[in-house]
């Protein structure tokens, strides 16, 4: 489905996308203002999200762009963000829990918690579950967390040998502040946690939510060329990261596999599924293990629920 010719929405739905501001989430936010629904967005940065809002009506000459400010990273921000769309909107129907961030070092938000951790699954977490009412009022709502294929392969450079799935033991965590410690921390894996993590709790939602009419999906859109991939590359890579960024997937690209997943007529009603691209894909094993998504569930809730 091409991100350029998605067909017009004619029931006047309302979205919400995360990270409309980086490569995929503009396209994501353009195509769908573009076939007629509403999105509501986000930005850590006012002005660069106004300016998003402005190029986009003029692009559609439409104003169909909403865009909160504020950061991800941040509970009290998540809470704030989904009261802010809550006391404008009366139901959500399309959540693309979009946005990601790698970081080259152990970093902690505000609130103690791993940067990873807190971008890359806590966030959307956080916004799925404040925005339940809204979801379920929309009646056929569609959620589709955007992950990464690198928690079934945690090696930074995966040319030879065996995939190797990232590792996750939740077993005496009591707190998600204690997931990605320091002891043994390696960037690339605890991005990788986090994407897994998102994974395994939207199995949850998609459980819970089976007979409600609200569809949660994930998605690894392909290896895309955005800022991301420059933390990622190592360091003895950094000479080619131009012919890396070449043989890439364009942000268009990868934005059509959520876009698939959140309008294609195809999938009404398809929930609890991992895809590569457009192709349902198993993830890891671990993510099928009912103590380990009982505890990430847990941990999650514990966290997001957490007065701010």
């Amino acid at each position: 489905m091409s991100a350029a010719r998605l067909p017009a929405d004619p029931h006047h739905r309302t979205a919400f996308v995360t990270g409309g501001t980086g490569g995929m989430g503009q396209v994501i936010t353009t195509a769908l203002a573009r076939a007629g629904v509403h999105v509501v967005t986000t930005s850590r940065d006012h002005d660069r999200g106004q300016t998003l809002r402005r190029r986009i009506a003029q692009e559609i000459g439409a104003d169909l762009v909403e865009v909160l400010t504020g950061d991800l990273a941040s509970r009290a921000d998540l809470h704030r963000l989904a009261a802010e769309f809550t006391a404008r909107h009366d139901r959500l129907h399309l959540l693309v829990n979009n946005a990601g961030a790698h970081y080259r070092e152990r970093l902690l938000t505000a609130d103690g918690v791993e940067a990873h951790l807190a971008v890359n699954h806590l966030a959307g977490f956080t916004l799925t579950h404040l925005l339940e009412g809204h979801l379920l009022a929309a009646g056929d709502a569609r959620v589709v967390n955007v992950v990464s294929a690198t928690m079934s392969d945690a090696r930074p450079v995966p040319l030879f040998g065996r995939p190797r799935p990232v590792p996750l033991d939740l077993s005496g965590v009591t707190d998600a502040r204690d997931i990605n410690p320091a002891d043994g921390y390696v960037p690339f894996a605890a991005y990788a946690r986090a994407k897994l993590l998102a994974t395994i709790c939207g199995y949850e939602f998609a459980e819970r939510w089976r007979d409600a009419g609200v569809t949660v999906n994930a998605v690894h859109p392909g290896i895309v060329s955005t800022g991301i991939v420059n933390d990622l590359v190592p360091a003895v890579l950094a000479p080619f990261r131009s012919f890396i960024h070449r043989r890439l997937l364009t942000p268009e690209q990868g934005a059509e596999a959520a876009l698939r997943l959140v309008t294609s007529p195809g999938l009404a009603g398809v929930t609890g599924r991992y895809y590569v691209r457009d192709r349902e894909t198993r993830s890891p094993d671990i993510s099928y293990d009912p103590a380990t998504r009982a505890a990430a569930w847990k941990l999650s809730l514990a966290w997001a629920d957490a007065v701010v």
